[in-house]
């Protein structure tokens, strides 16, 4: 049976091991897991095909599939992430507001690791090396749980993990898998306050909200998308279908793929159909509504237009679908208010006015004026690998890097000094 309280204990172990690292010892962990994950990349990958198999058995879409899936490119991405990882700068001891007091005493917090991490994800195995990497090199252990549908992956990577920190002589016990699929573990999980300082949650609303309703825990919720792009009515409008078709169609099962386009009345009727023209040719189908339908409807662009139902807007759609709404700046700020779950917005146009008001007016955890939602991620922002995207206010927004792995404590040095 899983002891949990057992996996917690050995991690706070761990923990305690890893603080004391120094940069190069982290370091030459981190490549020592780049190196295995190339030398077991067969093994792994054949572990992930069993994972896809029982997969489509079960009628996972091909949003899942996709996020479940490993090759051997993707193997070789993990490998070079994890050595990415090694030339960013290590957060832990690093100190910042030093001041000296007017008595006398000096000042400082220094950065330190936060102690162990629960994770929480699903059908995602490339998670797995993103969180150990961000942990080992913030002095970090951690505790994991993936789905049922990445077991086998998962375990294959832990393995290599488990290997490589052998190899450098440090324990094992720094990065462990949860390997039993029951989901009571989850809510025993949830409740290990003594041995896990935070948790993170990657997964759909009912994760999120299952963690913050019966963690007791600190958590950190993110990873749920329900993004836009505003078209206006200055932007231009072949960059603008550029930009809509990476956003959507680049990698459509991610959290920061688009899931509603916006589009200003004063372009319309000239704009829609050279995005559906664009659509189409990759297979996107369009979920319009009022005014957005009837231009979509009498324009033989090609794609396939469905009429959005009640619930489209409010809808993550992990898969080559796209919601559609006319309105102007106001109303869609005050739209993407109403559905999106601030995570990646995007503004396309040539007004710097617009773009001002929107940047100000919306409020997710990234906003963007020109480009992609597609680069809120943790490499492309050049955190190295992320371990979630926090879409909550306190303590981390965005993609979860170094820095937002560490919290921090406060160095007094005095000379005899006592209060008076």
């Amino acid at each position: 049976m899983t002891d949990l309280v057992a996996m917690g204990k050995a991690a706070k172990a761990a923990g305690r091991v890893l603080a004391t690292l120094t940069t190069d010892e982290k370091n030459r962990a981190l490549l020592a897991i780049a190196d295995e994950l190339e030398a077991q990349t067969e093994t792994v990958l054949a572990q992930n095909a069993l994972d896809i198999a029982d997969g489509r058995k079960k009628g996972l879409t091909e949003g899942l599939l996709d996020r479940l899936l490993l090759t051997e490119a993707r193997m070789a991405g993990l490998a070079a992430d994890t050595r990415s990882v090694v030339g960013l700068p290590d957060p832990v001891g690093s100190e910042f507001d030093s001041r000296v007091l007017p008595n006398g005493l000096r000042l400082s917090r220094r950065r330190i690791p936060v102690g162990v991490l629960g994770v929480i994800y699903e059908a995602r195995p490339n998670v797995t090396i993103d969180i150990a990497t961000l942990c080992l090199k913030t002095g970090n252990a951690a505790i994991m749980r993936g789905g049922s549908e990445t077991l086998r992956s998962n375990l294959a990577l832990v393995n290599v993990i488990q290997a490589a920190l052998e190899k450098v002589g440090l324990p094992q016990t720094a990065v462990q898998y949860i390997d039993n699929p029951d989901r009571a573990l989850v809510a025993e999980m949830m409740r290990l306050d003594k041995y896990i300082d935070m948790l993170i949650p990657r997964g759909g609303a009912g994760l999120h909200r299952l963690c913050r309703e019966q963690a007791t825990i600190p958590v950190i919720t993110g990873g749920i998308g329900i993004c836009h792009v505003f078209v206006d009515e200055t932007a231009d409008q072949d960059s603008a279908v550029d930009i809509i078709e990476n956003a959507k169609v680049q990698r459509p099962s991610v959290c920061n793929a688009l899931d509603t386009v916006l589009v200003h009345p004063a372009i319309a009727d000239e704009f829609l159909p050279k995005m559906a023209e664009r659509m189409a040719q990759n297979k996107v189908e369009l979920r319009p509504a009022g005014r957005a339908l009837e231009i979509l409807n009498q324009n033989g662009h090609g794609a396939k237009v469905v009429p959005a139902g009640p619930d489209d807007f409010s809808t993550e759609w992990m898969s080559l679908i796209l919601g559609v709404k006319i309105m102007e700046l106001d109303e869609a700020i005050d739209h993407i208010d109403a559905h999106s779950m601030d995570h990646s917005d995007s503004i396309l146009t040539n007004n710097w006015h617009n773009a001002t008001k929107f940047v100000n007016e919306v409020n997710s955890s990234a906003v963007f004026v020109n480009a992609s939602t597609r680069f809120n991620d943790g490499g492309q922002f050049g955190l190295g690998a992320e371990v979630a995207v926090s879409t909550q206010k306190l303590h981390a927004r965005g993609p979860m890097g170094l820095e937002e792995l560490t919290t921090y404590k406060w160095v007094c040095i005095g000379d005899g000094h006592i209060r008076p």
